[in-house]
């Protein structure tokens, strides 16, 4: 079920009401419900995935007992291994099958001996990444005592299949969310109509931004043959801000969506795009996953303790497992590779932990520093966002190759300019607007406080209308396949 959806609109208002007015008195009956909702919101787009959610979620609770009942170190060791084994089991198999296959077949057949390719029928099941990873995380925070396990196995399943945050995250820290099943909640109208606004906002990144550049980016790198430098260039700047749209939206919908039921969720973004550095833009971009790596990979690997090279190694490791982790495809490989040859002069002069505050902190304007460290920063973005966008390592070096010709400083030669002066200046308002509440969780987050009612139903209703004026198709989130 798309949050972009009719029937979302529909099923958001039937589990709030009897969430709230039906079950409110009993915690066990109100976490049932999530668990039936959530198993209703992902099995509308297939119900046989739900047996895969249900195994996930029964593995790691039953490890999880055992853990707690079990101080014997290499007891425990075991069944930390059978959980990991099960989720990276599950996710190696339906994500990553074809392609280890494929190149196994292609690395005999180079070298003489050539074997004939098995293919089978794997359909990827939508956000196994993301919840396999949230339920790595209990069992690991378990295995560590940094948590009890849960005996409450309803509280539990929802925990898992939380449906607002389940297809595409946040991908919460079972020592974060898990607990807030187990606390009685009471409805708060402040905290339902701050996540109301933040919805509204998640809906028009996704629906006027993301969904208005993804027509163009596509069109451009589908057919990036006929296409000259300039237009090249226009192209993956429009990916860069449908996947921010995109992606970012349905955080911001998931994280309002969740407050509407008392529920608090981690952020997930941070203004990434006014980052001055790699390093501030990943304390920026996807948090949850960056974090997620930080704690149980990079950390466990030695962090940024030993020696230069150890730091290096540890870096590069966490860069390369973050591309792979997005998909079975040699492009999101040299994506991270990319970022992480970005990272590699601020570790190098230990400047990765430079900008931690605001840009432009109580000021209007950045500094020429600042705009120029922003520019930058996007720059080099944008340019690895090809090789996640390309169908291949190939496409993405044409692509590439195709922008830093001579056409570059020709005119754009698309069909609709008219097109991309709109889909323009709708990035160039977005931005304007984040800007200007770039201290805030979420640009609306304030308006309650800062602003008069006028002001406030004007800037909902002007939203509104652009959701209705720009909407229509119901496009899949990107992160979906994922």
């Amino acid at each position: 079920m798309l949050f972009n959806s009719l029937d979302f609109a529909i099923f958001l208002p039937i589990v709030f009401g009897l969430y709230w007015f039906v079950f409110q008195r009993s915690l066990a009956w109100q976490n049932a419900l999530v668990v039936v909702a959530s198993y209703v919101f992902y099995g509308w787009w297939d119900p046989r995935f739900l047996l895969l959610i249900l195994f996930s979620t029964l593995v790691d609770y039953l490890v999880g007992i055992r853990l707690s009942k079990e101080e014997r170190s290499g007891h425990r060791r075991g069944w930390l291994i059978l959980s990991m084994a099960v989720n990276l089991g599950l996710l190696g198999f339906f994500k990553y099958f074809h392609f280890f296959v494929d190149n196994f077949v292609e690395a005999f057949t180079f070298f003489g001996f050539p074997l004939e390719k098995t293919s089978l029928e794997i359909i990827l099941p939508v956000g196994i990444s993301f919840y396999t990873f949230q339920t790595m995380s209990y069992s690991i925070d378990v295995y560590r005592r940094k948590m009890p396990a849960s005996h409450d196995f309803m509280a539990f399943s929802a925990f898992v299949s939380f449906f607002p945050q389940l297809v595409a995250g946040p991908i919460e820290r079972a020592s974060h969310l898990l607990p807030q099943f187990m606390q009685t909640r009471t409805f708060s109208l402040a905290l339902a109509k701050d996540g109301l606004r933040q919805m509204l906002w998640g809906l028009f990144k996704k629906i006027v931004i993301a969904d208005n550049c993804a027509t163009l980016a596509n069109d451009i790198f589908n057919n990036s043959g006929d296409y000259n430098g300039s237009a090249l260039l226009l192209g993956a700047l429009f990916f860069s801000f449908q996947i921010y749209g995109d992606f970012s939206g349905y955080s911001d919908i998931a994280i309002g969506c969740s407050r509407l039921f008392g529920f608090d969720l981690m952020r997930n973004f941070a203004y990434p795009y006014f980052a001055r550095d790699i390093a501030e833009f990943w304390r920026r971009w996807h948090i949850s996953l960056s974090t997620w790596f930080r704690d149980y990979l990079y950390i466990p690997l030695g962090g940024s303790q030993g020696s230069l090279r150890l730091r290096l190694r540890n870096t590069w490791i966490v860069f390369l497992v973050s591309g792979f982790w997005h998909g079975p495809n040699w492009t999101f490989l040299v994506w991270g590779a990319l970022h992480a040859l970005y990272f590699m002069p601020l570790l190098l002069t230990n400047a990765n932990r430079r900008h931690l505050n605001h840009v432009a902190e109580n000021r209007l304007f950045p500094s020429f520093r600042e705009a120029w460290g922003m520019a930058s920063t996007f720059f080099l973005v944008m340019l690895a966002w090809v090789f996640f966008r390309a169908a291949s390592l190939g496409a993405a070096f044409d692509y590439l190759q195709g922008i830093f010709s001579v056409s570059l400083l020709s005119p754009p030669n698309v069909a609709s300019l008219s097109s991309v002066y709109l889909v323009l200046a709708l990035i160039c308002l977005q931005l304007a607007v984040e800007w200007t509440t770039r201290q805030q969780p979420f640009p609306l987050a304030r308006l309650a406080s800062t602003f008069p009612r006028w002001f406030r139903w004007g800037l909902y209703y002007a939203l509104i209308f652009l959701i209705i004026w720009f909407g229509g198709k119901e496009q899949e989130f990107i992160y979906f396949q994922f």
